[in-house]
């Protein structure tokens, strides 16, 4: 995320699972609080000057790295779009869905001026500090959630233009 919102001109696009905001922490003690708690005040808001497409995943049970980090994640990169696209991309569309394993999520899409997502945040339900949709012979994996590595390349391929896009773990959706 710190490259990202450092060189855009060089990124497509960003993906961010269970991390912190770019400016988050200046120090080891700060980037700590930062995990428990979330960016103080102040801290990040401004990340994204230039917009970069970002996809964001975060388990909202996740004890190591608290989930308000990727609501952070996702409120800079929208003060960033909504710098360029205006305020009609803070205008979200909130998808309730669940996962083949049954897990259950929120994913919530900003779009930009042409009604093209550029942002998008995943909170999985009941998740931990884990990557969502890994293989359950990983560590650190929650096999049960959404595939994030499919997901983010679907996104990714969105974000290049690409018409031809990969499958979905997701089963069930519908807007809220």
């Amino acid at each position: 995320a710190i490259l990202a919102s450092e060189y855009p001109e060089r990124f497509a696009a960003l993906g961010v699972h269970s991390g912190l905001v770019p400016g988050a922490a200046i120090d080891l003690n700060e980037a700590l609080g930062a995990m428990k708690a979330g960016a103080a005040a102040g801290r990040g808001e401004s990340a994204f000057q230039v917009p970069v497409p970002t996809i964001v995943f975060h388990g909202d049970r996740d004890s190591t790295v608290n989930a308000r980090n990727g609501e952070q994640v996702l409120a800079a990169a929208l003060a960033g779009l909504v710098r360029r696209e205006g305020a009609a991309a803070s205008q979200a569309l909130i998808i309730q869905g669940a996962t083949t394993g049954g897990r259950s999520f929120t994913r919530t899409v900003h779009a930009d001026g042409q009604g093209v997502g550029r942002l998008e945040h995943w909170l999985i339900h009941g998740g931990g500090h884990a990557w969502s949709g890994g293989r359950p012979q990983g560590s650190f994996t929650e096999a049960g959630g959404p595939d994030a590595t499919a997901e983010m390349l679907r996104f990714f391929q969105e974000a290049c233009g690409a018409t031809e896009v990969s499958g979905s773990s997701v089963t069930s959706a519908k807007r809220g």
